[in-house]
């Protein structure tokens, strides 16, 4: 539980086009006082699959569809959760535009080489654990 809230699980998407190149989205987190790095994705709507929200979410987010799923597994968001987050790495892409929320309105999406999003990874430049652990699952 977090707060008075159940927590609920989360999606993050690897997507990868012919070239290889990864979809990564960037924006400023006045929080955190930089810009950094992430993958798509998000929490899961009530009803909704684990494939199903990082559908979603790639769609929304970075205005992709995929033609093909592959899991990358799922670990527990914290230890005092149930909540897990769900790693995918989607191919066969297609790009239209992002669905962007007035609170995502900053994501700005950029296509990486894979090597060079872990390298990001590896200088901190991601401030969740999710996008470096799903880069690191898909390059095995």
């Amino acid at each position: 539980m977090t707060g008075h809230h159940p927590a609920r699980d989360a999606s993050v998407v690897v997507a990868r086009d012919t070239d290889g190149l990864v979809a990564l989205l960037s924006a400023h987190f006045p929080r955190h006082g930089a810009e950094y790095l992430f993958l798509p994705g998000g929490r899961r709507e009530d009803g909704e699959t684990a494939e199903e929200c990082a559908r979603r979410e790639l769609r929304e987010e970075a205005g992709i569809t995929a033609g093909a799923w592959r899991s990358l597994g799922s670990y527990a968001i914290t230890l005092g959760s149930t909540a897990r987050v769900h790693l995918f790495e989607a191919r066969r892409l297609t790009c239209g535009p992002q669905e962007l929320t007035p609170t995502e309105q900053d994501f700005t999406l950029s296509w990486w080489p894979m090597a060079d999003a872990i390298d990001a990874a590896a200088q901190g430049r991601f401030l969740l654990p999710a996008g470096p652990l799903a880069l690191l699952l898909a390059d095995r």
